[in-house]
């Protein structure tokens, strides 16, 4: 399996008055991670749409286990949980500095023809940077 993993400082911003991140974050810091797992392989958002192809998510869950404050660096991990075909799953495990675990996570995104709108297979530049065996 494909894994990469990000730091994020937690800003002022993204939490309450107790300084705990807000539950709405976390997608943003998924989001982060998977951008990140993409230019590690290589791939950047930016040129996939400039090369037609969207990437929207169609499912997230998210299992909170602990909270994360504000100042804290988190640790998103990512890991391509199977082969993508005309969707791409991901697994995520969020801890903190201590290496405690705060959110279990998952996103499911489908490739989308940005001038048809239609679902599409993964482009073949992508496979082609991905083990035959994931």
């Amino acid at each position: 399996m494909l894994i990469d993993e990000i730091e994020i400082r937690v800003r002022y911003g993204e939490t309450d008055q107790m300084g705990v991140v807000h539950h709405g974050n976390y997608a943003l810091y998924l989001e982060m991670a998977r951008t990140e797992w993409l230019r590690s392989l290589g791939v950047s958002y930016k040129e996939m749409e400039e090369n037609g192809v969207m990437l929207p998510v169609i499912s997230m869950s998210l299992n909170y286990k602990k909270s994360a404050y504000y100042d804290e660096v988190i640790k998103v991990k990512t890991t391509l949980k199977n082969h993508p075909t005309v969707k791409i799953d991901f697994d995520f495990e969020i801890t903190n500095q201590q290496g405690e675990l705060l959110v279990l996570a998952n996103t499911v995104l489908a490739f989308i023809n940005m001038e048809t709108k239609r679902p599409m297979k993964c482009p073949k530049y992508i496979l082609d940077l991905l083990p035959q065996e994931i």
